[in-house]
């Protein structure tokens, strides 16, 4: 079985601040982490490769400082790692970010399945699996929960608000997965050695490595734009009600009544 994960390096959103005059996100000084979502991704597709066999690789676009998510990710049991970096792609929303991601994994040759986290939590879209898999025209299922292989076939159950859904589809097929899923395991310290050491365990491709039309890259053939970013602000501090239970029932419903919510 032949999996392709697709991750992200992220800022470690606790502690990312906003340039105010500029609109734009600070990021220098913040460290940068796998993608959690996307942890859970490459967890899933090792799990599987160490059931059936068969080879995962993982796919990531970013600066160069986005390698240190793909040592990590073959650390964690991925066979090797491509990383798509290029100024040629700088700048990409989500649609331009699915369009080269599908045609580097159209590049590595067949596969039966594709896993990405659900969404980046530096972005919270939810768009670029769904975007990968209409790219690829296989079908895809969001928000897995767990993940069955019967012969050429997966089952998945899929998250809902009040319950789950459980849906069965051919291979190939991309799935995205949400926290619960599984446990990501602990990298190890000899695969970062080796991740280092061997060539070609973790490769750059850029824009002259696999075949792109270069008028879908970036940010001049992104269609979203952003029209302004800001720091939320709120207009009252929370408050923390003193007393035994019922008198800090008796407060809440006070001020709820005070404040017409009730």
């Amino acid at each position: 079985m032949k999996i392709v994960v697709c991750v992200k390096q992220v800022p470690d959103t606790n502690e990312v601040k906003i340039d105010e005059k500029k609109g734009t996100l600070i990021r220098e000084g913040v460290p940068s982490i796998i993608n959690p979502e996307d942890k859970i991704a490459i967890e899933e597709a090792v799990r599987l490769k160490e059931e059936f066999g068969g080879e995962v690789t993982v796919i990531s676009m970013g600066p160069p400082q986005a390698k240190d998510a793909l040592v990590e990710a073959y650390a964690m049991g991925a066979d090797k790692a491509i990383l798509l970096s290029d100024k040629a792609f700088a700048g990409s929303d989500t649609w331009a970010t699915a369009y080269t991601l599908s045609q580097a994994i159209k590049e590595t040759g067949q596969f039966d399945l594709i896993f990405c986290g659900r969404q980046a939590i530096d972005g919270d879209t939810a768009q670029v699996g769904p975007q990968v898999a209409e790219n690829l025209s296989i079908p895809q299922i969001t928000y897995v929960k767990g993940v069955d292989i019967e012969d050429d076939e997966i089952i998945a159950k899929r998250q809902l608000e009040d319950g789950y859904s459980v849906i069965k589809t051919k291979l190939p097929a991309l799935l995205t997965v949400i926290d619960g899923l599984n446990e990501p395991r602990y990298p190890s310290i000899k695969r970062i050695i080796d991740a280092y050491n061997k060539e070609d365990t973790i490769q750059t491709w850029t824009v002259e490595d696999f075949e792109v039309d270069k008028d879908k890259l970036g940010l001049d053939a992104s269609p979203t734009q952003v029209y302004d970013t800001f720091v939320p602000t709120r207009d009252h501090e929370p408050e923390i009600l003193e007393g035994d239970v019922e008198e800090k029932v008796e407060k809440l419903i006070k001020k709820l009544k005070e404040e017409k919510v009730v």
